[in-house]
């Protein structure tokens, strides 16, 4: 069995593994815009994902529930996005204190087929709209360079960017973990990198490929 990974470059990652679910979506200060990196759905992109199809699906629930979960927590307050992915649930963005980030974990860690939870809430202000628009060009720009390079398949990765630093999540090799963060990293604006992959080794990796 592939076993989930949590590296971090140039910082750290505080992860708290928690049983519960998984989704995709995000919540800005009241609203629940969906998030940056929301897989599709059907058509070449279920098939090129390494998720089953159901897998993606549940991901998209988890992200929902999770935001829903949030808001009843905290109100109009902070600005926190939900990314999941295979069941592992990234939380980024800001919160007023830390009892907030607390509190926002523990709402979600009760969504149901949830596996594992990385918190990366940051206590402080809202980030600024400026902010996020630069956020969300790093994001396009990474997932350009990846699509850009010949030796990654894009598809199995999901960029999620915020304050600079760029979350790269998927099912993949340490071979094209490595690959994938040297590319990130060398994308204008870009901060830090932190890792949120599930491993596979490469004989897994062809086993999955064949069956797909």
């Amino acid at each position: 069995m592939s076993k989930l990974s949590r590296n971090w470059i140039e910082g750290g990652l505080r992860a708290a593994r928690v049983v519960a679910v998984l989704g995709a979506a995000a919540w800005f200060s009241g609203c629940a815009p969906l998030l940056v990196g929301g897989a599709a759905v059907g058509g070449a992109m279920v098939f090129s994902d390494r998720r089953t199809s159901g897998t993606q699906i549940e991901d998209q629930s988890i992200e929902v529930k999770a935001a829903n979960r949030a808001r009843e927590v905290l109100g109009e307050r902070g600005h926190v996005n939900f990314t999941s992915y295979n069941r592992t649930l990234l939380i980024t963005g800001e919160v007023p204190s830390e009892d907030d980030r607390t509190n926002v974990e523990r709402a979600v860690a009760g969504v149901e087929n949830l596996r594992a939870v990385v918190n990366e809430l940051g206590v402080l202000g809202n980030s600024a709209l400026t902010s996020r628009s630069s956020d969300a060009i790093i994001t396009s720009k990474v997932k350009a360079t990846f699509v850009d390079a010949k030796d990654l398949h894009s598809n199995a990765f999901k960029v999620v960017t915020e304050r600079g630093t760029v979350y790269l999540m998927g099912r993949v090799t340490e071979r094209e973990a490595a690959r994938a963060t040297e590319l990130a990293r060398g994308v204008g604006g870009v901060e830090k990198v932190v890792r949120v992959f599930e491993i596979l080794t490469e004989s897994e990796l062809a086993n999955l490929q064949t069956a797909k």
